[in-house]
């Protein structure tokens, strides 16, 4: 029996090792783990140890499933909305000409390192330099809530244009023509029913994982046969079924063994060159780029009928370099259309704006709410129709979130207090559910200060309830009622009890833990549904 590959999985072991102890130190200063990943390639180059056969795999493994989620999450209305498609074509185009003339103008004054720069390769950093990540944003909208928001979704839109882009520098890197079978690929279009069937059909749980695995490995081995680059074979397999109800689903399980495979690339770049003190000064001196982008962003999504808080939370999103740039220069250093340590520099450049996107995230709401007045200068006197504030119309009790919670909440309400009650969900197809229902319920952002300028003008609120999955966001938006002197009462919904604590903290009236008191409402109901006569009867048995 062969035990080669023992020795292989020991050795990688002990990169992995190194890797999760970074990864969590760095999750403890609150950055993403890929920082921690990448410091642990630097580490690892420093000792003059080589990225190992596993690791290699787990990279290409890991780009793979990173496009095929792309794919899954390919909204095409979303990409129609020319908030996005013209904002990312302005915003790349802008920042790929003044940055890459910057370069080139370095270069030409004979700036140590950047000297030996021509126009070409000075345009090909600014265009990887050009992205922000999709991880990180995601990653960061998950945890406050604000996935559906709209400066969410104009955010995951401009991102995923922003990959399809790369995706097509992915394509034309290759550097060879297509066979003419590919012309076949046009027959997966009429086999989308099947694989809608297929989804349909392979349950929760780890068929559902095996199906994803099939999908995007299964569309990268087609298109390499076809003469395609294999990874965009994974984009256009997940597009296909990016439209059916369980995508979504298929997304999230396949998120974790993305970011888990996509660790082996990241330790690669790190450990693809020596981290010298010039590749680190170089990146340092790069990373205030990213408040550039941020500013470009800010300017272009207000010219385009975006409310200045829309704008700045999109924005800050989006201040930051990508793991996408990080693909196309690794491509480019393969390609050897520029040097290996400009892999080393954009990914220090990486890193460090992460940190500063972190820190800029955690404020971005204070920010907007301390300085409110200078940024509505900047919006235009139009808006979009989802950026338009309503009335509440004399309701009494508002519920914030729709979701099972907020739904029920409503419908016993309204059954005590009539149609005083309306609801806000952030989410246009909750609202819209819901709206259709018969519920009276607005689409908001509940932790907008300028929608609740709006909707306390009647003066009629005496209940406040909030059932929003996040703390984070109860509290954004116990903060904003505090903010616009809010004097009813406030009820919220809370998970654990050191969520109870903090929300009282916060200004709640009252707390209900749904796990805690779950159980009570599930013995009340089952009382309700049975005969009494039933009952008496077990009890006298």
């Amino acid at each position: 029996m062969d035990f080669e590959w023992v020795a292989i999985a020991l050795g990688d072991v002990a990169w992995i090792s190194l890797a999760f102890a970074l990864g969590l130190l760095s999750r403890s200063m609150k950055l993403p783990p890929l920082v921690g990943f990448l410091a642990a390639g630097f580490v690892l180059n420093a000792q003059g140890i080589a990225s190992g056969e596993t690791l290699e795999k787990l990279s290409d493994l890991g780009i793979t499933l990173l496009l095929f989620t792309v794919g899954l999450k390919l909204n095409l209305r979303t990409l129609a909305r020319p908030q996005v498609w013209a904002v990312t074509g302005l915003h790349t185009s802008i920042v790929v000409v003044v940055l890459g003339f910057t370069i080139y103008g370095l270069a030409l004054a004979g700036t140590p390192f950047i000297s030996g720069l021509d126009l070409q390769r000075s345009l090909l950093i600014a265009f990887a330099l050009s992205f922000s990540s999709t991880v990180f944003v995601v990653k960061v909208l998950e945890d406050k809530g604000e996935m559906t928001s709209l400066h969410g979704r104009i955010a995951i839109g401009i991102l995923i244009m922003q990959d399809v882009a790369a995706v097509i520098f992915l394509a034309v890197s290759i550097g060879k023509w297509p066979s003419f079978w590919a012309l076949s690929i046009i027959l997966l279009i009429p086999l989308r029913p099947v694989l809608h069937q297929l989804l349909q059909r392979v349950g929760h749980g780890e068929l559902l994982v095996l199906y994803g695995f099939l999908l995007a490995l299964g569309g990268a081995e087609v298109f390499e046969l076809l003469g395609l680059k294999g990874d965009l074979g994974a984009l256009v397999l997940g597009v296909l079924i990016a439209s059916h109800p369980k995508a979504e689903e298929m997304a999230k399980t396949m998120l974790g063994f993305k970011d888990l495979f996509l660790l082996g690339f990241f330790l690669s770049i790190g450990m693809s060159g020596q981290l010298t003190l010039e590749t680190l000064v170089i990146g340092v001196l790069i990373t205030p780029v990213v408040f550039f982008k941020s500013a470009l962003f800010l300017g272009l999504l207000t010219r385009f009928k975006l409310r200045a808080r829309t704008s700045l939370l999109a924005s800050a999103n989006l201040t930051n370099f990508s793991e996408f740039g990080l693909i196309v220069a690794a491509i480019s250093v393969a390609n050897g259309w520029i040097a290996n340590q400009w892999l080393i520099v954009i990914a220090v450049a990486l890193s460090l704006s992460f940190a500063i996107a972190s820190g800029l995230n955690a404020i971005s709401h204070q920010l907007y709410t301390r300085y409110r007045p200078i940024w509505q200068r900047l919006q235009t006197s139009e808006r979009l129709a989802d950026e338009r504030l309503h009335d509440i119309e004399g309701a009494t009790i508002v519920i914030i979130g729709m979701g099972g919670v907020g739904a029920s909440a409503y419908d016993k309400m309204r059954d005590l207090q009539g149609e005083t009650v309306v609801g806000v969900d952030i989410d246009p197809v909750t609202a819209r559910n819901q709206q259709a229902t018969g519920r009276r319920v607005l689409l908001g952002d509940p932790s907008d200060p300028d929608f609740w300028d709006r909707i306390q003008a009647p003066h009629t609120l005496e209940l406040v309830m909030l059932a929003l999955p996040k703390l984070t966001t109860n509290l954004a938006v116990l903060g904003e009622l505090k903010a616009a002197s809010f004097a009813g009462r406030i009820a919220a919904t809370a998970k654990f009890p050191d969520e109870v604590k903090a929300l009282e903290q916060a200004g709640a009236s009252t707390v209900f833990n749904i796990y805690a008191e779950a159980g009570g409402g599930f013995a009340s109901h089952v009382i309700a549904q049975i005969p009494k006569t039933v009952l008496v009867s077990d009890q006298t048995t």
